[in-house]
């Protein structure tokens, strides 16, 4: 199954398209320019083991075009309305990955959600019903993706209104190697988002020994 990431050119979407791809799905990578997308896609390439699936790169709108079912949105906050109305007559029968975190603006360390919410929210009310939209991947560092030595250190945290587009998600997630987690109906969205800024701080903190860190539950041991 093919999946589409959009803003598939910045950190995010390269480390999402070399781990799927590594993992055997096909990505489609859409950039607004299509010789930039198709120039990356041959780049990353090149560092991906025998094997794996093929990262083919378009523009955004064909990517979404090659999409069987899943489409990855990897904007920044500041593309994602205008990107989503750019793709939406494409969307129709697709599931939208929505993965951006709404950041303040000149702080990373801080959200600035949008009025409905939160990005995942902000994304269905503007795609409408019809279309399913299932937040996910939000808190996992681009460094940590990109470094395909390391395994992902984190569980991924899947929210959106309709709980069958939820299930295929987190199916889809879990090639990756993680564990997810169904966190409920799109609203759950402006906690998950609000973890980001909350993990940035601490990753540049001089007061913590590491960095790249992310979020994992923790069963208890009784």
């Amino acid at each position: 199954m093919t999946i589409a990431i959009i803003g598939g050119t910045g950190p995010q979407g390269q480390g999402l398209a070399l781990r799927f791809a590594r993992a055997g799905v096909p990505v489609a990578l859409g950039s607004r320019d299509g010789a930039r997308g198709a120039e990356i896609a041959r780049e990353i390439s090149q560092r991906l083991p025998e094997g794996s699936a093929k990262i083919t790169g378009t523009d955004n709108v064909s990517a979404v075009e090659i999409a069987e079912e899943m489409v990855v949105l990897a904007v920044p906050f500041s593309a994602h309305n205008v990107t989503l109305h750019g793709i939406k007559s494409q969307l129709n029968g697709k599931i939208l990955v929505d993965i951006v975190v709404p950041l303040k603006d000149g702080d990373p360390k801080l959200v600035e959600m949008p009025p409905e919410g939160s990005a995942t929210e902000a994304a269905q009310a503007l795609l409408g019903p019809d279309i399913p939209v299932v937040g996910a991947l939000h808190n996992v560092s681009a460094t940590t993706l990109n470094t395909l030595e390391w395994v992902i250190n984190c569980d991924i945290l899947v929210c959106g209104d309709q709980l069958a587009a939820r299930k295929k998600v987190m199916e889809l997630c879990a090639k990756l190697g993680v564990t997810c987690y169904n966190a409920g109906p799109s609203q759950s969205a402006r906690c998950i988002e609000a973890i980001t800024p909350i993990l940035i701080r601490t990753n540049i903190s001089k007061a913590v020994p590491f960095s790249h860190a992310g979020i994992k539950i923790w069963a208890p041991d009784h």
